[in-house]
């Protein structure tokens, strides 16, 4: 079987968020795919079953080394280039992926950059600052009041943290015990944290994602989670305005610099999310 790796949403290669593509031209059992990505340990490992595909529509199963997921941001990219890439041949403008949570989109802009059309987000349940606070070990006062710190899907659920400064942003950690303590394992979600500052001035938003749910404990760039975060910030004017277009940076205090550009409007009644980022080959070979 052969297999791809990509590395997404960075400025170059060796940065953003890594991913292994595995080509399957004939099925697989689900446990085996689960090895697989245990044995790459990135934080999710793609599948292209090549068998149930046609055109440019390709089926595409999601794993994280915990277990398979119905849907994720960097991996939607990152797979999308490779067919677009590896099998396609380049030249094709649109990509549709078939994931366990639905159709989902993949376009190809001429500069380079790669985006995805996210579904529909679902605005869930809000936490108090004292409840969530000790999990990323912080104080309560460094999370901004003005905005709630509530859950969001489009997909995949995360719990999305308003912060105010990088000070706290980089003093963050996640404290998996706390974490366990008040959440059941049905309720756990990732941490998405979000602050105003940032390292690069051209980015509008620093981000970090905390993780005891998909197998990683942080991960350096976070599409899906992006995606709940631009229709948060629409959702509750965080910009002051029903609509975003901004670039933001994640994966600096771990070393592997990430960066997603966002947009986001609301038209009264849906949603548009897009999530945009650059896509780099870095490897392939062949699972004996």
């Amino acid at each position: 079987m052969k297999f791809h790796i990509v590395d997404v949403f960075g400025r170059e290669r060796y940065s953003g968020n890594q991913l292994a593509v595995v080509l399957l031209r004939e099925p697989m059992e689900k446990d085996e795919m689960q090895r697989i990505a245990t044995e790459f340990h990135f934080s999710e490992t793609t599948f292209i079953a090549l068998y149930e595909s046609e055109g440019n529509r390709f089926r595409v199963y999601i794993f994280t080394p915990a277990g398979e997921i119905p849907f994720a941001g960097h991996p939607s990219l990152g797979t999308a280039y490779v067919i677009r890439e590896e099998i396609l041949g380049g030249g094709t403008e649109e990509v549709i992926l078939e994931l366990e949570a639905g159709q989902v989109p993949v376009r190809f802009d001429s500069d380079g950059l790669v985006w995805m059309k996210q579904m529909e987000p679902i605005f869930g349940e809000e936490h108090e600052r004292a409840l969530i606070a000790p999990m990323i070990s912080l104080d309560a006062s460094d999370i901004d009041k003005r905005f709630p710190i509530q859950n969001v899907s489009t997909g995949l659920d995360f719990i999305i943290v308003p912060i105010k400064t990088l000070r706290a942003m980089k003093d963050a950690s996640n404290d998996i015990q706390e974490f366990r303590r008040h959440f059941s394992t049905r309720d756990r979600k990732p941490l998405f944290l979000f602050c105003p500052e940032t390292y690069e001035s051209e980015n509008s938003l620093n981000c970090r994602m905390f993780d005891d749910v998909l197998g990683t404990f942080e991960d350096p760039a976070t599409g899906s989670a992006n995606g709940c975060l631009a229709a948060y910030l629409v959702n509750h004017r965080y910009f002051g305005e029903d609509s975003v277009d901004i670039s933001v940076e994640q994966g600096f205090e771990i070393g592997r610099k990430s960066v997603l550009y966002l947009r986001s409007n609301y038209d009264g009644v849906s949603y548009n999310i897009e999530i945009g980022g650059r896509v780099f080959a870095v490897a392939d070979g062949n699972l004996r």
